[in-house]
């Protein structure tokens, strides 16, 4: 159970500086309240409107970011620092450094949005000041910085985009040309070897494959026929009839009806080739026919033997000059096809890395028309800009300070010291009061506690001596403070000082 009647003498004696801080800390807030100077307070309402004309990514903007931006180039301290200066907004406090005054015009600056869905973004400047006019001239200058900086910035958003985008372009273009270059120069070196060409180098391959075989058979039918020859004529001494042409235009004819024996074996019969093959053999039968027709002298002896052999050895040194000619052609052929697949890849990748950069030069090509065209809308104020809703205007009525509320801070300052002063004292003291206390320390339980008897002059002395202290308290204190304020500094600016020296300003 609480022992009232103990704690109400605790008060009672305590009760002299429980009264003195509450009294002084009282006296300052009433003080502070009291000269605190009136402040004014007024604000400008800006409107975000939305692009005229919305164009790509500009839709997607994100208005908050741009916003955040003008707050934090606003709030510099070089621009507040020219505002304070241009306005004379510190002019009753000349001796103020210039950190106080950057950090007295931000704490006096007030930039607030409002935004939601399917709303309109409204923003809010305000500010504080002991001077309605100071107070309306800077959020004057402010609304003119957070204009101005809205369209320097979105300008200077889109040349940057179209300086960047040009440069990309050009240098696309650059990389793209030097690729076309590369592709250009592996094509003309290998150009016997190329992928284009591989259906061609087959089919030309297998062709000089048949032509050598046919001319390796005619080279072996000739040889047989000279060796056949030469036998004759040793054994009978006469040649006969000879079996092969004695005449250029026999020889054509038997070589083209050989070509037309070895075509027939690739192409059908009426392939074009085929056709135009058996046109030309007609024509060479009709010239040899010609020349039958005519009187002949025929050769006997050793002059025809060696007019026979002379023809059959021009054969064959054609059939094997055609022979060396079509082998090396198929060695090159060969070469160009083995080469034709590494080239096939080398191409390949080539070709892929145009088809990379062709793919971005033209997405380049394209972000630049945007950027151009985002750049006209932001030049011709067509996009996204910031309006003056209502200007500031020159208070008539101070917005501050709430002097109750100060007056109430004191007064509860006032009472939380007492109430402390009061716990702390218990806390420290441990000397033994009550009876209550005897038992919890030593654990015995007296059978009786003799209380100390005070006589009447000693009761009369000690409260005497109490409300002399409280006179004293309500009086002295009073009358020292108010000596305070007005022979060495006012209570509210040794107040100030005060909370700034312990850091709590």
């Amino acid at each position: 159970m609480i022992d009232l009647r103990f704690y109400w003498s605790l008060l009672m004696r305590r009760l002299p500086v429980m009264l003195a801080l509450l009294i002084i800390c009282s006296a300052f807030g009433a003080v502070s309240a009291i000269r605190a100077p009136s402040t004014y307070s007024t604000s400008a309402r800006l409107l975000v409107e939305g692009p005229q004309i919305v164009q790509g990514r500009d839709a997607v903007d994100s208005t908050s970011a741009s916003l955040d931006i003008i707050e934090q180039q606003l709030m510099t301290r070089a621009n507040l620092i020219d505002i304070a200066n241009k306005l004379n907004v510190f002019r009753r406090d000349p001796g103020m450094s210039v950190d106080e005054k950057v950090a007295e015009m931000r704490r006096s600056t007030s930039i607030r949005r409002s935004a939601g869905r399917d709303q309109a973004t409204l923003m809010t400047v305000s500010f504080t000041s002991t001077d309605p006019r100071i107070a309306a001239g800077v959020v004057g200058e402010l609304t003119t910085l957070i204009l101005s900086a809205n369209t320097r910035n979105r300008v200077s958003l889109a040349e940057e985009r179209l300086n960047f985008y040009q440069q990309e372009v050009d240098r696309l273009s650059a990389d793209l040309d030097r690729q076309n270059a590369q592709i250009l120069e592996f094509k003309q070196q290998n150009a016997n070897a190329l992928p284009d060409n591989l259906r061609y180098s087959q089919e030309r391959q297998s062709l000089l494959q048949e032509r050598t075989s046919r001319l390796e058979a005619e080279i072996a039918s000739l040889q047989g026929q000279r060796e056949d020859m030469i036998r004759l004529f040793e054994t009978t001494g006469n040649i006969g009839q000879p079996s092969a042409p004695r005449t250029p235009e026999e020889q054509q004819l038997a070589n083209l009806r050989a070509e037309l024996n070895g075509l027939l074996g690739v192409y059908a019969e009426g392939s074009p080739r085929v056709t135009a093959l058996r046109n030309r053999i007609a024509a060479a039968e009709r010239a040899v026919q010609a020349q039958i027709g005519g009187d002949q002298t025929e050769d006997t002896g050793n002059s025809l033997l060696d007019l026979n052999l002379s023809q059959i050895d021009s054969r064959i040194e054609t059939a094997r000059n055609d022979l060396t000619q079509a082998n090396a052609e198929l060695d090159s052929l060969r070469d160009s096809i083995s080469s034709t697949a590494a080239n096939t890849i080398t191409l390949g990748a080539l070709e892929r890395d145009q088809a990379n950069i062709q793919a971005r030069y033209n997405a380049a090509v394209a972000n630049l028309g945007e950027a151009r065209t985002a750049e006209r809308i932001e030049t011709s104020s067509r996009g996204q800009r910031i309006t003056v809703v209502e200007a500031a205007n020159v208070p008539s009525l101070p917005s501050g300070p709430n002097r109750k509320k100060i007056a109430a801070m004191g007064v509860g300052l006032g009472l939380g010291l007492a109430g402390g002063f009061f716990a702390l004292m218990e806390l420290l003291n441990n000397a033994i009061r009550r009876p209550a206390e005897l038992r919890s320390r030593f654990q015995i339980t007296p059978l009786a506690v003799i209380p100390y008897i005070e006589t009447r002059h000693e009761r009369r002395r000690r409260q005497s001596i109490g409300l002399a202290l409280i006179l004293a308290v309500l009086i002295l204190i009073p009358a020292g403070l108010w000596g305070l304020h007005t022979q060495y500094m006012p209570l509210d600016i040794l107040a100030q000082k005060i909370v700034n020296r312990l850091g709590l300003g």
